[in-house]
């Protein structure tokens, strides 16, 4: 969190806030943090720690994962002036950001919430950001998926196309790390059927198919590997989800979550 809250701050202010410094003159100011909408909040660390580096007190009356409403004082702020204005955008780019996709979140968790599916996220995340956005899809009452490349295997229709083969894949994959889970992606009932039978697969991964299709697949991996967890990716939105999670799915991964959330209104007003 520090490195992306270094970049952040030098992006921004690079050699220094001409405007602020120009027309503003020091002294001790007031300032409140409000949500111009409903939503789940997200990044009061980040915010306390940038606060803290210029010397700005700040309290908070909001907490990450709770649900804030439109015209609630998220926190109050006080400190110099010139401060406060020149570390306004960035604080507010990190509150909008996360607490957005933690709103996302929540509303997609709410809709699953009467089935066993967990929504989780992927690796669609922007460059230099991914474990923030990460903790605000578990702030909104999602999980995380692998964190990166390095923490899961994940057999993709791509791997498929370079491997060389489905018994040397298979092959490779019993060469696995210790403890290391797998994941392969299925696109058809054919491939399902293929991953069940090499019995290399912790998770198999549901992509893109139609509900007829999940349906089969589905059921067929119950009966003929009742351990294995199922998951279904691809076209997920607030609107079919829960017809996803009634299928009797474990997971359900959304690309969306962060790489399509819209910002969470949040604004910082001067009181006094």
């Amino acid at each position: 969190m520090d490195k992306i809250i270094k970049e952040a701050l030098a992006e921004d202010i690079g050699t220094g806030d001409i405007t602020t410094k120009l027309l503003v003159p020091p002294g001790r100011v007031k300032a409140v943090i409000l949500a111009k909408e409903n939503g789940i909040f997200c990044g009061e660390r980040v915010a306390r720690q940038i606060f803290g580096a210029y010397k700005i007190n700040s309290r908070f009356l909001a907490r990450d994962g709770r649900a804030i409403k439109k015209g609630q004082v998220i926190a109050e702020v006080s400190g110099d002036a010139r401060n406060i204005l020149t570390i306004e955008r960035t604080v507010l780019n990190f509150l909008q950001r996360l607490s957005g996709i933690a709103t996302l979140t929540s509303d997609f968790a709410q809709a699953v919430k009467p089935y066993k599916a967990k929504v989780l996220d992927t690796r669609k995340t922007i460059p230099g950001l991914r474990l923030l956005e990460k903790y605000a899809v578990a702030c909104g009452g999602g999980f995380n998926h692998r964190i990166g490349l390095y923490d899961m295997i994940l057999v993709k229709d791509n791997h498929l196309k370079l491997v060389g083969g489905w018994s040397l894949m298979v092959r490779s994959l019993k060469q696995k790390p210790k403890n290391m889970k797998v994941e392969i992606e299925a696109e058809n009932l054919m491939q399902v059927k293929e991953i069940v039978n090499a019995r290399v697969a912790d998770i198999i991964l549901l992509d893109n198919m139609s509900i007829p299709t999940l349906k089969k697949a589905i059921k067929y991996i119950r009966q003929a590997s009742p351990r294995t967890l199922i998951e279904i990716s691809g076209r997920v939105n607030l609107r079919n989800v829960k017809q996803y999670a009634k299928l009797g799915v474990d997971r359900i991964s959304i690309g969306a979550l962060t790489h399509s959330a819209k910002a969470l209104d949040i604004s910082l007003e001067i009181i006094q």
